[in-house]
């Protein structure tokens, strides 16, 4: 989809468009609220003011829409298929990793609550092994702005893909 398309679209649309980079509703209401938009830059910078906005209890929502790292996402729609690309990194036949991210999840969720989410897109298992252990040091008030900037990252990478 081009950006003209997309600032052409009616607005229930367009929200239907952006609502898989993140299940938050007022983020994408609030890209669809901003067109049109001057080019993909303008809109990118709209997305990530939008998401520096975010409270704890719209990122513990959007959290629900992730699988855990090394798991697949429950669903069948544009964000399933988008998590099972972002996590191409994890190879679902390799125990050792399945058995240290299996752990590592129980663990992040012991501690903070919730599952851990990281930027899959472009990290390798190990990668992502190594920023759990250094998660699970962080204090709960540093983890979960470590989260949104993630949960963020993810929105942000989603939405230019759309646009590609």
């Amino acid at each position: 989809m081009t950006l003209a398309e997309f600032d052409a679209l009616p607005a229930d649309e367009a929200e239907r468009v952006v609502a898989p980079c993140v299940a938050i509703p007022s983020w994408a209401a609030g890209l669809v609220a901003g067109r049109p938009y001057a080019d993909v830059g303008d809109l990118l910078a709209a997305a990530e003011r939008l998401a520096a906005a975010w409270t704890d209890t719209e990122v513990e929502g959007a959290l629900a829409d992730h699988p855990r790292i090394g798991e697949r996402h429950f669903g069948d729609g544009e964000s399933a298929a988008l998590s099972a690309r972002e996590q191409a990194g994890v190879d679902p036949a390799d125990a050792e990793v399945q058995t240290r991210l299996r752990a590592g999840n129980a663990a992040y969720e012991e501690r903070f609550g919730r599952i851990y989410l990281v930027r899959a897109a472009g990290r390798s298992a190990e990668e992502m092994l190594a920023l759990l252990e250094e998660r699970l040091k962080n204090d709960p008030a540093t983890e979960i702005t470590v989260t949104k900037g993630q949960l963020a990252e993810i929105a942000l990478l989603r939405l230019r893909g759309l646009l590609a």
